[in-house]
């Protein structure tokens, strides 16, 4: 079919080819195809390149049209819905600083800094104006702007955080995005207008708030929150640890790496994850007559392994004389492992482990009985017997760390009083500035496409397209279970973004556009060059960064069930 200098074709995922003039923006198409539903739309791939609903189509391409179903559409879509919670704050309060921290439950949180204490009354107020913004349908608008302009911009508008970040910007101009008369820099797309927010939430948390935004699930509203006071807790300790080491932001971390002090940076963060672990040890010791199982659980590349080493040395300080039992020598045979909708073998299921075998051998190695161990053989799919056995003594607490850690189904024969359970994760206490937070998600995925590629041959591009269904086992089997936690242990080290950065970009640099995972590769790349570079040389070797960069003083390289099968 010949087309016209004026006319470029399109194929549209799930539609199919379309006619249309040279120069049309997304928004306009995604009316054109869904005319009743089109604000749900709130981005694409275009020929797997990321690109914002006022991009105009210039040349023949495929596109993906998403909305909240797709991770870039909730960041998107919270994205939007911080920058709509900035203003609005702005006009109630003004004056005042909104910060977002971090994730919780299923929601933001955050705080509003003020003369004085904002309430529930000052929240509602605040929601009242963000809804009607999102009525007048106000326009967001995005500048592209001289970077020493942006930072005047920003010192004017008392945005120090802003000002302070784009300092270490290379490049000479930068997008910046406009509602009315508020302006502010954001890591990331946009939605055109106020109108597509149709769906939030603003609920008091002392001393803050929760800003909650629909998700895939029910995209239409906003889904109870679901309290979590322990993950609550560690975000508070983590806190306080930036508070302590006088960083709570990329700027800072960048002015002491500047200033020579990397090296005093490391030895701090270092320590404080000492301290925590001497804590939780010493909790185990006084409890040391009932304890007598030890589970360790947490995502994927949250540094469970080495955790669980440096606890054993700090339990022997104590006297006492733990021993490790290796959950995955109970898989069943591979021949009778259960498969997820795909047909595929889901390792990660707690049914994929032989529950019954797993309990009758700790409640008679608890007893003071010797048992026979089994190896579990990964090239076979088949668990062998090769005359290993344990019997432990009351001074010799099991370590058992794994996926399913906290769920009871694992050690239900175990009465609660002669277990403690650990939850590990890292949740990154530094944010890009006030309004973009770094999520915890991004730091243990650059973890473990650095680890996968360095220890298990691994590409970028394989551990990319991994994470999708990775995350979504975290959801089944981590995630519901944290809040049974007796202790969680927050493994993140203020200064390994920068560390990290020199491992993972030439790594993510090789990730071809013709990639499924193309897209994700350029956010990280574009992230990571918010961060000056640090050297590893003075990282102790029992770090836990170290079990993903390298030259660990333990033995890390404990493989998941999928890496070693596939």
């Amino acid at each position: 079919m010949e087309l016209d200098n004026h006319m470029i074709q399109v194929e549209v995922e799930g539609v199919g080819r379309r006619k249309i003039p040279l120069g049309t923006t997304l928004q306009e198409l995604s009316k054109e195809i869904w005319p009743d539903t089109w604000r749900k739309i709130l981005a694409a791939y275009i020929d797997n390149e990321l690109r914002e609903l006022t991009y105009p189509i210039s040349q023949k391409s495929k596109i993906v049209f998403f909305g909240l179903e797709a991770k870039d559409g909730r960041r998107i879509y919270q994205r939007s819905a911080t920058f709509l919670l900035a203003r609005a704050a702005k006009e109630i309060l003004p004056g005042c600083r909104v910060a977002i921290k971090h994730s919780l439950s299923n929601g933001l949180y955050g705080e509003i800094h003020h003369t004085k204490a904002v309430g529930e009354r000052d929240l509602k107020a605040v929601e009242k104006r963000m809804g009607n913004i999102v009525q007048k349908d106000e326009i967001f608008e995005k500048l592209v702007m001289d970077i020493e302009e942006a930072r005047e911009l920003f010192h004017r508008d008392n945005q120090p955080d802003k000002f302070n970040l784009l300092k270490y910007r290379k490049e000479d101009f930068i997008n910046i995005y406009r509602v009315g008369w508020f302006h502010d820099y954001f890591y990331g797309y946009m939605v055109p207008s106020a109108g597509y927010l149709k769906h939030f939430r603003l609920k008091h948390y002392l001393p803050g708030f929760i800003l909650q935004i629909p998700d895939s699930i029910t995209p239409d509203s906003i889904p109870p929150y679901k309290e979590q006071p322990k993950l609550a807790s560690i975000h508070r300790e983590a806190e306080r640890w930036g508070d302590i080491l006088e960083i709570g932001t990329v700027a800072a971390l960048n002015d002491l790496i500047t200033a020579g002090q990397g090296s005093d940076l490391i030895s701090v963060a270092e320590a404080l994850h000492e301290k925590k672990l001497v804590q939780i040890a010493d909790q185990i010791f006084e409890r040391k007559d009932a304890l007598r199982i030890i589970l360790i659980a947490g995502p994927s590349s949250s540094g469970k392994t080495t955790f669980a080493q440096r606890l054993s040395i700090h339990m022997r300080v104590n006297g006492l004389k733990p021993v490790a039992l290796h959950l995955d020598d109970y898989f069943l045979n591979r021949r009778d492992t259960p498969r997820n909708e795909q047909g595929e073998y889901d390792f990660e299921s707690i049914k994929a482990i032989d529950l019954g075998l797993f309990n009758t051998h700790l409640a008679s190695l608890i007893q003071g009985q010797k048992v026979e161990i089994p190896t579990f053989n990964f090239t076979s799919g088949t668990r062998q017997y090769t005359g290993k056995t344990l019997r432990v003594a009351k001074d010799q607490p099991i370590i058992i760390e794994g996926i399913h850690g906290l769920n009871d189904l694992l050690t239900e024969s175990i009465p609660s009083g002669n277990k403690f359970k650990i939850y590990i994760s890292a949740l990154t206490q530094l944010n890009l500035d006030d309004h973009n937070r770094i999520p915890t998600t991004d730091v243990r995925l650059l973890r473990r496409i650095v680890r996968d590629y360095q220890f298990r041959s691994n590409s970028p591009q394989t551990t990319l397209r991994r994470w999708r269904d990775v995350r979504q086992g975290e959801r089944i089997n981590i995630f519901p279970f944290q809040e049974e936690a007796d202790v969680m242990f927050n493994s993140a080290l203020c200064y390994e973004l920068a560390v990290l950065k020199g491992y993972a970009e030439p790594l993510l640099n090789s990730v071809d556009k013709s990639e499924p995972g193309y897209s994700e590769a350029k956010r990280l790349l574009k992230f990571l060059n918010y961060f000056m570079p640090l050297v590893d040389d003075d990282i102790p070797a029992a770090s836990i960064l170290r079990e993903f960069i390298g030259g660990s003083s333990f033995h890390t390289d404990v493989l998941e069930p999928e890496a070693a099968t596939r």
